[in-house]
C-alpha cells in the first residue's frame, strides 16, 4: 500500500471506514464472496458515489458489475486503517473509564496494545487492572522513553489532563487519545491528538431525548 494513502485521505472517510469493517464482517458467514458499491449503499444507506470515492484509497481494485471481494476488502482497509500494525501505548488515568479501556479486550483488534498506566493515587498505584500495572505518573516518561511508546490515552479529570498531555508531548508521545472534555494545547506539530467526545455525544443524545 502507499504509504501516503491514510495521510492524504480526507478524515470524514477515515472515520467511515471502520464502519465499512464492521459491516463487511457481518457478511463473511454468508454466501456472496464480492460485495458492490450499490449494495453497500442500500445496507448502510450511504451515498454510493461516496462510497466508491472512499475505496479509491484503500490499496484494491473491484472488478466490474461484481464488485470488491469481501475478504480481501476487509484486509485492505484494515490495512490503510492501520489496525494490522500494534502499537504499544500507555494510559494516565486509572479510573473507572481507565479501567474500562484496560479491560477492552478489542482494543488489540484496532492495533492498541496498552502495556502500563499511571495514576497518583496511592490505593491504585502498585495494583495491576486486567493484568496491567499501574505505576506512580512520575515514572511516565522513563518508561516511555524505554519502551519507545508512542501512543498516550488520557482518562484523568479536565482539569489534570492538560498537564499529563504535556509530560506526554515532552517524554515523545507522537499520538494522545484524549477522553477528557478539553481541548489540549500541544506545541509539536508531529504530535496527533483525537478527542474522544463523550460528554459531546452524550449532550446530543440527551437533547433529543428531552423531546421525546
Amino acid at each position: 500500500m502507499k504509504k501516503d494513502l491514510l495521510i492524504s485521505a480526507p478524515e470524514p472517510t477515515i472515520r467511515r471506514m471502520p464502519t465499512y469493517v464492521h459491516y463487511l464482517k457481518g457478511l463473511e458467514a454468508g454466501p456472496e464472496t464480492f460485495i458492490s458499491t450499490s449494495k453497500m449503499s442500500v445496507d448502510l444507506g450511504f451515498d454510493p458515489t461516496q462510497i466508491r470515492k472512499d475505496l479509491s484509497y484503500v490499496d484494491i481494485v473491484g472488478k466490474n458489475r461484481v464488485g470488491y471481494p469481501i475478504e480481501q476488502l476487509i484486509k485492505a482497509i484494515e490495512d490503510f486503517l492501520g489496525w494490522n500494525i500494534r502499537k504499544d501505548a500507555i494510559l494516565v488515568g486509572a479510573g473507572h473509564l481507565g479501567s474500562a479501556l484496560m479491560g477492552y479486550e478489542r482494543l488489540d483488534q484496532y492495533g492498541i496494545n496498552i502495556v502500563m498506566a499511571f495514576d497518583v493515587q496511592p490505593g491504585k498505584v502498585g495494583e495491576k487492572i486486567h493484568g496491567i500495572e499501574i505505576r506512580h505518573i512520575s515514572k511516565m516518561a522513563e518508561v516511555i522513553k524505554q519502551k519507545n511508546i508512542q501512543v498516550g490515552i488520557i482518562t484523568v479529570p479536565a482539569s489534570q489532563a492538560q498537564a499529563v498531555a504535556s509530560m506526554m508531548e515532552d517524554s515523545g508521545i507522537k499520538a494522545i487519545w484524549n477522553f477528557a472534555p478539553i481541548s489540549l494545547n500541544i506545541s509539536k506539530n508531529n504530535v496527533f491528538v483525537e478527542n474522544a467526545l463523550l460528554y459531546s455525544s452524550l449532550s446530543v443524545l440527551a437533547c433529543k431525548l428531552k423531546n421525546l
